[in-house]
């Protein structure tokens, strides 16, 4: 690819920002909605139309849990996420905290209502294009694009939610990404929604997905009529009247950095969710026989991408560990939860994966800690990072990278950002983490003081 050189030219900038947070997922919505509430001037950017991520443009058709299985460990934030996004889900009981399935377009109301109700301020369709710095470990000023074409923005303080630590990367961060041997990340999955489903026959078809009795998803792939129906991994939860949301299939070899890969991916991806409405039609006419594919998400459910390389690096050792820290910001109880590569997936054909020993789970009330230093990128004096992208190895990260921790680190960081934001020279390395744990704690987040 040869190269072109921009003329020079000069570009207006809004710079009365304390804090800009890129990415309006649920990291960076409760990260703004956090920040704005500390008192700071707080400017989201969301390259999209509707804040929420995965949730909301990406159709995830549910939460993953918010217990240990006796208690709910995302709180604060997260928890009022949760409770207005389930009053809305009439079909949902108030006690189900794990596996709670979602309605994206009533969500989408919930996170706009939680980060203007807390005073920030929000860009839609406006997409990071580049990122200024002193060269000497602070971000000067963003790049950004949108229908006014291009311009700048700067504030004291920067919070990285974009899922692939694109504003850390561009300032000059270090990171790592995806498998440290093979390069490889894990597969992509483009979810969608089949409506018209006949809800009594699709409370008998219980058998659609791996792990039950003799799933019927190994009959549709052993059928050969689908082809592109590659592997068993086929969650799906009722998200309305007579509407499945579906988390289904899996795309590989997909770079989320790579817009001809992700392009590429949501053109095959709505192949896929084709291909899953006929087969449910023909292997379980009583519910799906004429249900029709209503939607497709817009935004391709990606997994991992780069991992910023912090003050801390989280490990597997930590995980197994049940590790609690002085400076933890969050708590976390989801399993180590890595899907499989294309290899893997072939073997699992032949009942040959064994999930008992490669899903690492906790048992009832365990957890460990995310310590803030995860959130602080190693260089860089004014960004935080939060989301899937912090500072974990591989492993962990298939534990960090689902949206109810998400929202807890979220919370965290725009705290953070705020209180640094507050400085003449502001340094996130240097945050005060008894105010900022003695803060969160009284936002209501769960953070037991750790053991000796």
């Amino acid at each position: 690819m040869g190269t072109y050189k921009l003329s020079e030219r000069t570009l207006p900038i809004d710079d009365t920002w304390d804090v800009i947070v890129v990415g309006g997922g649920p990291a960076g919505a409760a990260a703004a909605a956090a920040a704005a509430r500390e008192g700071a001037k707080t400017l989201l950017l969301e390259a999209t139309g509707a804040l929420g991520g995965m949730g909301t443009s990406g159709m995830v058709p549910a939460w993953c849990p918010f217990s240990d299985k006796k208690q709910m460990v995302y709180r604060g934030l997260a928890e009022k996420v949760f409770t207005q996004c389930t009053a809305g889900m009439p079909h949902v009981p108030p006690t189900q905290l794990d596996w709670t399935p979602i309605d994206p377009e009533w969500l989408k109301r919930v996170y706009d209502q939680l980060v203007t109700d807390a005073g920030a301020r929000v860009l839609f369709h406006t997409v990071l294009a580049a990122v200024e710095t002193d060269g000497a470990g602070a971000v000067d000023a963003l790049i950004v694009v949108n229908k006014a074409g291009l311009s700048a923005c700067s504030a004291k303080v920067y919070v990285d939610c974009t899922g692939d630590a694109d504003l850390a990367a561009w300032a000059g961060a270090e990171y790592q990404k995806g498998d440290p041997e093979t390069g490889d990340l894990q597969p992509a999955t483009h979810c969608f929604a089949l409506a018209n489903v006949d809800m009594y026959g699709y409370a008998h078809c219980g058998r659609i997905r791996h792990g039950s009795d003799k799933p019927v998803i190994d009959d549709i792939i052993a059928s050969g009529k689908y082809p592109l129906i590659t592997d068993r991994h086929v969650c799906n939860n009722v998200v309305g009247p007579g509407t499945v949301g579906f988390n289904a299939g899996h795309i590989w070899h997909v770079d989320n950095t790579d817009p001809a890969s992700v392009s590429d991916a949501l053109i095959k991806g709505r192949q896929i969710a084709l291909a899953f409405q006929q087969a449910m039609a023909e292997f379980f006419p009583k519910a799906f026989g004429n249900a029709w594919l209503s939607a497709t998400a817009s935004l391709l459910g990606i997994r991992e991408t780069r991992r910023i390389v912090g003050d801390y690096l989280l490990t597997l050792d930590d995980y197994l560990d049940r590790r609690s820290f002085d400076d933890e910001i969050c708590r976390n109880c989801y399993y180590i939860d890595i899907h499989l590569s294309v290899d893997e997936t072939k073997l699992d054909k032949q009942g040959k994966i064994d999930h008992a020993k490669r899903d690492l789970h906790y048992g009832p009330g365990e957890s460990h800690g995310i310590p803030y230093r995860c959130l602080t990128p190693k260089g860089l004096r004014n960004v935080l990072v939060a989301g899937r992208s912090i500072s974990t190895d591989r492993a962990v990260q298939g534990s960090t990278r689902v949206m109810p921790v998400c929202l807890a680190m979220g919370e965290a960081a725009g705290m953070a950002a705020a209180h640094a934001a507050e400085s003449r020279n502001p340094d996130v390395h240097a945050v005060d983490l008894s105010r900022l744990r003695t803060r969160l704690k009284q936002e209501g987040a769960y953070l037991p003081d750790p053991a000796p």
